[in-house]
């Protein structure tokens, strides 16, 4: 009799554990719901420390400027100035050999996540965190246009994942834990508990079942108790006097939601193509982007210095002084540029909160010609920049519902939820009928397309489908559902209940499906299961991986 190799005997017991855990659903979530507050405790201080070094390492950048080298310009003492070249340079050697050294923690972070809650990717996460925690601290610490959500959210997800390896749990489970981790991650980063929670569910796991909200939600809410022990109730913003939008400038908001749906193409479009500048021959490898990008960086802390880092006190800023409208349109191009040339060297770092800072100056400017074309009152003006924000986001990220609740705990002013809802509603619109991707899903697609984990490749996996209305999936018998390699269908969930997964079943939408499939294949499934995919698209698509 041929032995079974060991790989085969650990799927065989995971496979195992899996079933029972299907067939003890309540206790499943139960337990779901108390990791998920551990996944919290861990991510909030992982994040916590993250904060802490990355808010160390700006206190330093603003020191050294201010102290050492404006005046060494403007005494034309080229000491300082050179050492401080030595230091960027430095600085780029650490945070290339740490890139190298992880590779999966290099970029926001949130693609990476989104690949292993697929099972396309693996993560070794003690490696990522440590990795994600210094090198995110020192990149945007020395003013790199970068910010901390994305790296958070990987960095709660990897907690999460040592937490169940610590736990010895399935991948299934495992799965589950991490799309809780980086609920955690947005949640402490931004003081954003209802957004972190959104996020998990909206972007990261596109799945409202209770195997995913009760854990995502617990952890969210830790891990904002756990970073307000050390930092406090503050919002991110600081809008004063904040007047709620009157019912006749909405349509107004209608106008700025579509510029910046034309905006968040354009923002998207930057970051997927700043590859072929950096694919430019003088960048011989990673590092002498990274120096390029700090160079950069150097440069504009002497002429323009506000769009450093990620960009919170800009935003402050534009909402309590008058700028004038040429000005505004610099700080707009340059925060994009240096955005672009900051998330394309590679270095650990998101654009999210960057992505939010061009969205309140691309506000700011059309709150600008507003109010000098006496369309609105100058009170108005950071609710313009407010939905300015949302909108880009909304646009760009294709997450309305995340967008709106994280603008407003971070504003933490719920006076102008119609008017964000309605900006992130029509940018969205606006984006979709332009035909842009997803930022996220775009980047995973390039990345599993430049760099694909062979290691993945052939995995088998047990992946939750939930049935959408309207999907491919609604209303087919299990027999009748697209044959795929690899594939089978172990078990059916309807209103909490198990069902042994007939061929004769009907598919209703609400139901869950749990697939034992390839790795490769879990995209595509979940995809099936979607309401929005097109269906000739997915059959096109299916068609294709057969």
């Amino acid at each position: 009799m041929k032995e079974e190799n060991p790989s085969s005997q650990s799927f065989n017991r995971q496979l195992f554990r899996t079933y029972v855990a299907l067939d003890n659903w309540h206790k499943f979530r139960l337990r779901l719901f108390i990791e998920g507050i551990f996944a919290g405790i861990l991510g909030g201080l992982a994040i916590s420390l993250f904060r802490f070094l990355l808010g160390k390492a700006e206190e330093i950048r603003i020191f050294v400027y201010n102290a050492f080298l404006i005046p060494a310009l403007e005494g034309k003492n080229i000491l300082p100035l050179a050492g401080w070249i030595l230091a960027l340079a430095v600085t780029a050697a650490v945070m290339y050999a740490m890139c190298r050294y992880a590779p999966m923690a290099s970029g926001s972070g949130i693609p990476q996540v989104k690949g292993v809650i697929l099972g396309l990717y693996k993560m070794k996460w003690f490696r990522i965190l440590w990795v994600k925690i210094l090198a995110g601290a020192l990149g945007i610490g020395a003013g790199l246009s970068l910010g901390r959500e994305g790296p958070s959210i990987q960095i709660g997800a990897v907690a999460a994942q040592g937490l169940s390896r610590f736990l010895g749990r399935t991948r299934m489970e495992e799965r589950y834990l991490i799309t809780s981790g980086a609920s955690a991650g947005l949640a402490a980063a931004f003081n954003a508990p209802l957004a972190g929670m959104m996020f998990a569910l909206e972007e990261l796991h596109r799945n409202f079942s209770g195997a995913v909200l009760l854990p995502t939600m617990t952890s969210a809410i830790t891990a904002t108790i756990v970073t307000r022990f050390f930092f406090g109730n503050s919002t991110s913003f600081h809008f004063i006097n904040l007047v709620p939008m009157p019912t006749e400038h909405l349509g107004l908001v209608v106008l700025i939601a579509i510029s910046a749906g034309i905006a968040g193409i354009i923002f998207n479009y930057g970051l997927l193509h700043i590859g072929a500048f950096y694919n430019l021959k003088i960048f011989k490898n990673q590092y002498y982007k990274i120096l390029f990008a700090l160079l950069v960086s150097g440069a504009l802390g002497f002429i323009l210095p506000q769009v450093l880092g990620g960009g919170n006190k800009l935003v402050d800023q534009l909402a309590a002084n008058h700028y004038s409208l040429w000005f505004l349109l610099v700080l707009l191009g340059a925060k994009y540029i240096f955005t672009l040339i900051s998330y394309g060297c590679g270095v650990p770092g998101g654009f999210f909160l960057p992505l939010l800072v061009t969205g309140a100056l691309l506000g700011s400017v059309e709150a600008n010609v507003l109010v000098s074309l006496d369309l609105i009152n100058e009170v108005f003006t950071p609710n313009i920049i407010i939905i300015g924000m949302v909108s880009l986001f909304a646009a760009s990220v294709r997450s309305p519902i995340t967008g709106t609740l994280l603008i407003l705990e971070m504003t933490g002013d719920f006076g102008h939820l119609m008017a964000l809802a309605l900006g992130s509603a029509v940018a969205y619109i606006t984006a979709e009928l332009l035909k842009g991707e997803p930022i996220y899903d775009a980047l995973l697609e390039k990345s599993l397309a430049t760099k694909p984990d062979k290691s993945c490749e052939e995995e088998r996996n047990i992946i939750e489908v939930p049935v959408g209305s309207g999907s491919i999936l609604e209303g087919r018998k299990i027999s009748e559902l697209p044959p795929m390699k690899q594939t089978v269908v172990i078990d059916l969930k309807r209103r909490g209940e198990s069902m042994i997964p007939d061929p004769d079943i009907k598919l209703r939408a609400e139901d869950f499906l749990y697939i034992l499939t390839a790795s490769k294949n879990a995209e595509m499934l979940k995809r099936m299961g979607e309401e929005q995919v097109p269906r000739d698209h997915v059959r096109r698509k299916f068609d294709r991986q057969r």
